[in-house]
């Protein structure tokens, strides 16, 4: 039942004594307010990390080759390992129900021209599966398709970047541009989330690109985005398996580590996450050791609060007060004190969090902030332990014969 006078003497008790009620509040607004920052950190590391596989497809293995360091069947060390059509074609072959998406990539830097505008771009050799494995969004246009494939059509997609930096203004499909002395109609526009550097390529049918190179049929990277519905230890054995049978295939030693390599993102975000969940651990004990402190430290105010008032409560039970209502009107003095201190270190960590934003981006920290849960959880947390705090103390005080506390120095 709401009881006005309770509530008029709780905020006299409190005008009448600023520097205690401060320093009670402090203790919980200082607990929540670290709690908050920490946690939005640690939240800021896992953005950063999931960013950085935002670029490509997250369930990707990236395939390529390089110099033999081990002599093997009869055949020297230093020797370049290059892969072809048929070597892309077998291992996309090799367990297909595996492979989600795939594409083989053959890649040249070359002169471009547009009218007066030039530049050095990368032209990337394609197939269409490209745009799954580079998690492009088509902006304008349309993506290289199987029949641009068979027709070696001049055709390309170009990323927005190569757009502003050449063509500027107006729509660019159907002009065209001059790669290396060969005429390409441009047939779309496409963005990337790996930002400007990878929004500065351009992707031909790869059977154009290596008509382009007297009729090659080299490949230089492979790509291919597992199945769903492996699991990551399934994933990670898959490409284990690629790599074997690729290294069987091309006569490179089982043992030679640089002739066949691959880029297995199931290993790798394994390990990251691995990584992250013992760093979100860290945080999230640094974090409840701070609410913990914030805890004891109002549980020891409130013990000197109501020692402090020992002899004021003596006078009280002397005219007739209940040790209930001693009871209720010191729990629910903490209860106030906890819920507005809280309040104070939730708007503080949350407008430190957002004035941080993006800042800490150098330091590898991505858009801290903490979920409303979370929040409300500590809060609850915190107004519990204020309630616990003030009960046992008053609890003790209330069983207090009104002599003996008079008698209290």
């Amino acid at each position: 039942m709401f009881d006005l006078d309770r509530w008029q003497e709780i905020f006299s008790s409190i005008r009448s004594n600023v520097l205690r009620t401060v320093l009670s509040g402090f203790t919980v607004a200082l607990g929540l307010f670290i709690f908050i920052v920490l946690f939005g950190i640690g939240k800021g590391l896992q953005n950063a990390f999931s960013e950085g596989f935002a670029g490509d497809a997250k369930n990707l293995i990236t395939i390529y080759t390089g110099k033999t360091t081990l002599a093997y069947k009869g055949l020297q060390s230093d020797r370049t390992v290059t892969m072809n059509n048929g070597d892309y074609d077998f291992l996309v072959n090799t367990d297909k129900e595996k492979v989600g998406a795939s594409s083989p990539r053959y890649e040249v830097n070359l002169m471009v021209k547009y009218g007066k505008e030039s530049g050095l771009y990368q032209i990337h050799g394609a197939e269409p599966g490209e745009q799954v494995i580079e998690n492009r969004k088509v902006i304008d246009g349309r993506y290289i398709n199987s029949f641009d494939l068979q027709r070696k059509q001049n055709i390309a997609v170009i990323g927005r970047m190569v757009q502003r930096d050449l063509i500027k203004n107006g729509s660019p499909i159907g002009k065209e541009l001059d790669i290396n002395g060969t005429m390409f109609k441009v047939i779309g526009v496409f963005s990337d989330d790996g930002g400007d550097r990878d929004e500065r390529h351009i992707t031909v049918p790869i059977t154009t690109l290596q008509q382009m190179k007297k009729g090659s049929d080299t490949v230089n990277t492979a790509y291919i985005s597992y199945s769903d519905k492996l699991t990551p230890e399934q994933a990670i054995k898959y490409g284990d398996e690629l790599k074997d049978k690729l290294k069987a295939r091309k006569n490179v030693s089982p043992d030679d580590e640089n002739g066949v390599r691959i880029w297995n993102n199931a290993k790798n975000m394994n390990d990251t996450f691995t990584f992250m969940a013992v760093l979100t651990a860290i945080v999230g004990f640094i974090g409840l050791g701070t609410l913990l402190a914030g805890i004891i430290g109002i549980s020891n105010i409130m013990v000197y609060i109501v020692k402090e008032r020992t002899k004021e409560i003596g006078v009280r039970k002397a005219i007739g007060a209940k040790p209930k209502g001693i009871v209720a009107l010191i729990v629910q003095e903490s209860v106030v004190i906890t819920v507005i201190s809280g309040f104070v270190g939730v708007g503080v960590g949350v407008l430190t969090l957002n004035l941080l934003g993006d800042s800490l981006e150098a330091f590898f920290i991505k858009s801290p902030s903490v979920g409303w849960g979370t929040i409300f959880m500590a809060f609850i947390a915190l107004i519990f332990s204020g309630l616990i705090a003030g009960f046992v103390p008053a609890y003790r005080a209330s069983r207090i014969k009104p002599i003996e506390a008079l008698r209290t120095e």
